[in-house]
């Protein structure tokens, strides 16, 4: 991804991806092939980069069509990966909560053009008044003018005019999650926490929430947000940057409060892949899946990504998700996620209702994908 992945796309020549993206569509026997040489080639790789765990799902014309895990999700049990092994979905986490908030704004709970602080009297950021131009439409494009994170050496404050320029911000999801929580969750003021930068916050039912309306719905039974006992068995540990085993991050409802929408999804590929489906080929709308006008419109670009024009190809934002914009006229659409130990990439074909997702529990995951496996991955289905 360009912006997602933090623009790795410039390690190989734009013009292998793009020879790619013009290639024929593979035949059963080339796909077979496919499959093998990964499965021959994946475990060299991820020994090269020291990533002790993958575990990948392909998606063809909008069904699973292989998955397969790959090494180990703990150097210290050795217990292996599988199918069923979960792993922190980092940023990937913001596409589902970008589907649930264009079901609220659909049913009209907000407004995708309303700005935020008509729902509350609190003020995300004190002091200026363009915090009244920020909307739903900007959190979800990343438009909001606000920074990534927030520090104790930098507080919050708003860095441009919302609505003017592409700025990839987590507080801004995190904004976004506080006034959908006013407004149909319910906040626990018995269990709080102040965090490092100083942000005091107190429990929410964010994860029950997005369990109810959207994991549950779409069958995506291996994924949650806040730890429980029973993830301990398939939860996948992170590792740094020499294979070497970290603790735990267990997350508690006081911290998906603070990062539940931004990243602190915990699912395995299969899961992932059951969400894009829902999106590139949609069950009829419901009561939580979204009608065509609200899907078209998350998946419709809002604003130019900045790309070196050397690669050859256009990159924008939709609501959630990254869009490529290849030469074959092709649009894929996905996201990217680095969590501490923890990183993976899903990435679709709106056209061919193909594409993957995968994700790893090693420290150098990020580069193993990006130099590695992205355009491999994304060569079998443009």
């Amino acid at each position: 991804m360009i912006t997602a992945m933090a623009a790795p796309i410039g390690r190989r020549s734009f013009v292998s991806m793009l020879a790619m993206a013009a290639a024929p569509a593979d035949a059963d026997s080339d796909w077979r092939a496919r499959i093998a040489d990964w499965q021959k080639r994946i475990p060299g790789i991820m020994a090269e980069f020291k990533v002790p765990g993958l575990s990948i799902a392909i998606i063809r014309n909008a069904r699973i069509a292989w998955r397969m895990g790959f090494g180990v999700k703990d150097v210290t049990t050795k217990a292996p990966v599988t199918n069923d092994t979960m792993f922190e979905a980092a940023s990937m986490s913001k596409p589902p909560f970008a589907y649930m908030v264009m079901k609220l704004c659909e049913r009209g709970v907000l407004g995708l053009d309303t700005p935020l602080t008509k729902y509350t009297p609190e003020k995300f950021v004190e002091g200026d008044s363009r915090l009244d131009r920020i909307t739903p439409r900007r959190v979800l494009s990343h438009t909001t003018g606000l920074p990534n994170w927030r520090s104790k050496e930098e507080p919050l404050q708003i860095r441009s005019t919302p609505g003017e320029k592409f700025g990839y911000s987590g507080e801004g999801y995190d904004y976004l999650q506080s006034v959908v929580t006013r407004l149909v969750g319910r906040t626990d003021s018995s269990m709080c926490q102040t965090f490092f930068d100083g942000y005091r916050l107190c429990a929410t039912d964010f994860g029950e929430f997005m369990g109810k309306h959207l994991l549950s719905p779409f069958g995506m039974t291996s994924s949650g947000y806040v730890w429980k006992e029973g993830f301990a068995r398939h939860m996948a540990r992170p590792h740094d940057k020499d294979g070497k085993p970290e603790e735990f991050h267990k997350s508690t409802a006081v911290t998906v409060a603070r990062y539940g929408s931004a990243g602190a999804l915990l699912s395995t590929p299969t899961d992932y892949a059951k969400f894009l489906i829902e999106v590139i080929d949609p069950k009829p709308a419901d009561a939580n899946r979204l009608n065509s006008a609200s899907r078209k419109e998350m998946l419709r670009p809002q604003v130019e990504v900045p790309v070196p024009s050397e690669y050859g190809f256009r990159a924008s934002w939709a609501l959630g998700w990254e869009v490529l914009h290849l030469k074959n006229g092709d649009g894929v659409i996905g996201h990217g996620g680095d969590n501490e130990g923890f990183h993976s990439l899903s990435e679709v074909s709106m056209t061919k209702k193909s594409g993957f997702v995968v994700m790893t529990n090693g420290e150098n995951g990020y580069d193993m994908i990006a130099k590695r496996l992205q355009f491999d991955l994304i060569a079998s289905f443009v």
